[in-house]
């Protein structure tokens, strides 16, 4: 018979909070990784902003990043459905990586891009590929390792059995003018990745997504995006 300790709890604070262009939860990719040009920073609280803190990291290519959801409430759900099973399919909350969770943390892996030390911020990691909102808490850093986090073997479950297809991305020359061509090559991934809700097959509806100071709005007919107006 297994006995277990009196339950305690961890109090978390966060170290650090992440600054990013993607200023609302919607159009942020599903996974860190996906949107690779992706580019946002760390930002350390006062209490960690020494060089000390990170002395070391300068030789790793890549961290781990533990975040909150901040965005979501906190979810009592045993059951979630996958937006890579067309959100029709319910499985395990903890056999997927649902936003949706009993302790809304959330866990990312990205690259390091640079680190800078600023004056007033202290250091300041530069990362790319993150799936992270502007403002979200992290509550820890840790590098990745090659020989402990690479399994290239591994079986990945629902995800290698289910067939995902970006979108095409149709966007008019009247919205193109309005970004760089950097931003737009961004727009056009975040878009292909279909930033919908998985169980909305409307092709009537019309979404928004805030992009670079715009309301980019959009329908999907079939596997075709279209950008219909950016206000």
């Amino acid at each position: 018979m297994f006995t277990f300790a009196t339950e305690t709890q961890m109090e978390i604070r966060p170290i650090a909070h992440f600054r990013s262009p993607m200023k609302s939860k919607f159009g942020i990719p599903r996974q860190s990784g996906l949107v690779s040009e992706l580019t946002g920073s760390i930002v350390f609280e006062p209490a960690y902003r020494k060089m000390e803190a990170i002395r070391g990291l300068e030789d790793f290519d890549y961290l781990w990043l533990i975040w909150e959801f901040s965005a979501n409430a906190p979810s009592e759900s045993l059951t979630v459905r996958p937006p890579r099973l067309g959100g029709n399919k319910r499985m395990g909350v903890f056999a997927t990586r649902s936003p949706f969770r009993p302790n809304n943390l959330g866990l990312s892996c990205v690259r390091i891009d640079r680190i800078e030390e600023d004056k007033k911020l202290g250091p300041v990691i530069y990362v790319k590929g993150a799936d992270l909102m502007d403002g979200t808490p992290i509550y820890d850093i840790k590098p990745y390792v090659t020989y402990a986090d690479s399994h290239p073997e591994a079986r990945s479950g629902f995800v290698d059995e289910s067939d995902w297809q970006e979108l095409e991305v149709v966007i008019p020359e009247v919205v193109s003018k309005l970004f760089s061509a950097d931003e737009m090559a961004f727009l056009r991934k975040i878009l292909a990745l279909d930033p919908r809700p998985h169980y909305q097959e409307d092709p009537e509806r019309v979404y928004g997504m805030p992009y670079g100071g715009y309301d980019v709005r959009f329908k999907v007919v079939g596997k075709v995006l279209t950008v219909v107006e950016c206000i």
